[in-house]
């Protein structure tokens, strides 16, 4: 089936103009901002909605992020050559998928409360967060809605005929737009605006993901000494000391 005009500028042109910003993105941000190739974290600000929002977020996208990996990058015809069966693997998608969204979505949903609703985090807001936040939270809540109303509460739908052909074969050079024009809506609404995520990236605090602190593993120990309460007297003052007459 040839592809429309349309399909060819959603589906090819836009998703490379993206992956070509996020790769030469990141090079200029490295050249230009080291200094603030950061988290930029507000944890001094207000700790009491980070300390239960921020695991929830990033355990939620780590588990988000391994199931697109399998999902999206490897084909059906390998996971049953490993043995695992269609509805094997459908059941632990959809439950192990809900479970990460529903972690992803609430530390998410609390971290963006937090930054609303803190002042003094509010105000330390800058333009890229403006950005990022309401793109990050469209990307999540329509990954998320998608998964419930089609494979919670719908029939069922496999993207990985669909959705992971379109991915893969960007990776080959041979995109097949016609695979992704036909999925359901919030499937394509999701995929569009994680390609608009990912050309964001390099210019958000979400290049903080590739300085994980892998050197932390293998440093030396560090030992810390406590402060004596008494001073110890410097060589040379000892003998200054005055001495006790005798009576």
């Amino acid at each position: 089936m040839n592809a429309s005009g349309t399909d060819l500028l959603l589906w090819v042109a836009f998703p490379y103009v993206c992956l070509a910003v996020f790769a030469v993105g990141h090079v200029w941000r490295y050249r230009q901002d080291q200094f603030g190739w950061t988290s930029r974290t507000s944890q001094l600000l207000e700790h009491r909605w980070l300390r239960w929002g921020s695991p929830l977020f990033h355990l939620g996208a780590f588990m988000v992020i391994a199931g697109h990996v399998v999902g999206l990058a490897v084909p059906a015809s390998w996971t049953e050559a490993a043995g695992i069966g269609e509805h094997a693997y459908h059941t632990v998608a959809v439950w192990a998928g809900s479970v990460a969204g529903v972690a992803m979505v609430t530390g998410l949903g609390m971290l963006c409360a937090r930054r609303l609703l803190t002042r003094r985090i509010r105000l330390g807001t800058d333009r890229s967060d403006k950005v990022l936040f309401p793109l990050l939270s469209a990307t999540v809540l329509l990954g998320f809605l998608a998964t419930v109303a089609h494979n919670v509460f719908g029939g069922g739908y496999d993207y990985r005929q669909t959705v992971s052909v379109w991915f893969r074969g960007l990776f080959t050079l041979q995109p097949q737009p016609e695979a992704i024009s036909g999925a359901p809506l919030l499937f394509q609404l999701h995929a569009l605006s994680a390609c608009l995520l990912f050309a964001a990236w390099p210019f958000t605090r979400l290049v903080h993901v590739w300085s994980a602190p892998i050197g932390y593993l293998v440093r030396p120990y560090l030992v810390y000494r406590r402060r004596s309460s008494t001073p110890v007297p410097v060589s040379g003052e000892a003998h200054r000391l005055p001495s006790r007459r005798a009576v």
